[in-house]
């Protein structure tokens, strides 16, 4: 019934979904002007682009492939709305992948240009989540490994992507500790980069963590 568009998630329960049934569901979306459900599908496909781009095609397609879940009272909508937005969307082939993003957007623009700061990304950032496109990008393959044997980690329980300049050179597992924080480091390179900025940059970001944890400085 969730997926005919006829219930709605009212609230959750220890992580279990609770169901309710949609105040519309008297007059079923199907039924709407169909050009009010074309704009609408259009928006949200918008909304995940300026997510998560760029998009490798196959990438934009599950996404909105997904949104089966979020609308299902638009499901037939989904392959009509992905072909509209391959037609204007900002494209480019490159390496034998096209990739989408915002028409709006500029990737020449200054507020692309990497600065000096350090990041500890979350295994679910709109940078990391698309594994595929990380290992095109960055050239390693990055793997969340908290539900992995201990032995068969190779980076770490909850290893958070290390992002400096326009690359993710490394990851770092974290942990709040007697009243600190505990850090260990790997880098693709073997070795943290000698560059002053970084290390700068990396205790700021550790400092970051510290505030948002109510931990001393």
């Amino acid at each position: 019934m969730h997926y005919r568009g006829l219930l709605r998630v009212a609230r959750r329960e220890g992580g279990t979904r609770v169901y309710a049934v949609r105040e519309a569901a008297a007059v079923p979306e199907a039924a709407a002007d169909a050009g009010t459900a074309t704009s609408r599908m259009d928006a949200l496909v918008d909304v995940v682009v300026h997510k998560y781009a760029p998009l490798s095609a196959s990438t934009l397609g599950q996404l909105v492939g997904h949104l089966r879940g979020g609308a299902p009272q638009w499901t037939a909508q989904r392959g009509a709305a992905l072909a509209r937005a391959k037609q204007r969307l900002a494209h480019a082939r490159v390496e034998g992948i096209d990739w989408y993003w915002p028409a709006a957007d500029a990737p020449p623009s200054v507020r692309w240009r990497p600065d000096e700061s350090v990041r500890l990304l979350t295994p679910f950032d709109p940078i990391v989540w698309d594994r595929r496109r990380f290992e095109i990008f960055w050239g390693w393959a990055y793997r969340f490994e908290a539900y992995v044997p201990a032995p068969k980690r190779k980076l770490g329980y909850y290893a958070l992507p290390l992002l400096w300049h326009e690359r993710v050179i490394g990851w770092g597992n974290v942990t709040a500790s007697d009243g600190g924080l505990r850090c260990a480091f790997g880098y693709t390179s073997g070795r943290a980069p000698r560059d002053a900025a970084f290390r700068a940059g990396l205790e700021a970001e550790l400092a970051r963590m510290r505030g948002f944890l109510g931990l001393p400085g």
